[in-house]
């Protein structure tokens, strides 16, 4: 049997609720994954940045990262969560391959042929140059 793959859901919360309100929603969550039979890997809150465009009347929100694996019935009860949630303005769950990184990203490479070796300085600068065709 294969390992249960990972999801990462990133979610914006209101930026104008409390710091403890914060930590109970990030700490809700977690406890939900783990009650439907997931394991979190990684919970990073990412702070009050600014959003691209508004949302509702929202030009910033608290972004919070959830990293967890799991056989995937844990997607459906947390989003359900978050979208009853009048703090949670927006959310996104992504499955990945791979484990979990630092920057929440598969450390699976997206091209598996490609190749790990660094390049010289000669392979840079023949890449670089243009060729001359034979005359």
């Amino acid at each position: 049997m294969s390992a249960k793959p990972n999801y990462e859901t990133m979610y914006i919360l209101r930026p104008d609720i409390a710091e403890e309100e914060v930590e109970s929603h990030a700490n809700k969550y977690r406890d939900l994954v783990v009650e439907s039979g997931g394991e979190v890997i990684d919970s990073q809150m990412r702070g009050k940045r600014r959003l691209a465009y508004n949302i509702g009347k929202h030009r910033e929100g608290i972004y919070i990262q959830l990293n967890y694996s799991g056989d995937g019935k844990q997607v459906g009860p947390l989003e359900k969560a978050m979208r009853l949630s009048e703090d949670v303005i927006r959310y996104l769950t992504v499955k990945y391959e791979g484990q979990h990184s630092s920057l929440g990203r598969s450390t699976a490479p997206a091209n598996p042929m490609a190749s790990n070796t660094p390049r010289t300085e000669n392979q840079e600068q023949a890449k670089s140059e243009p060729q001359n065709a034979p005359a």
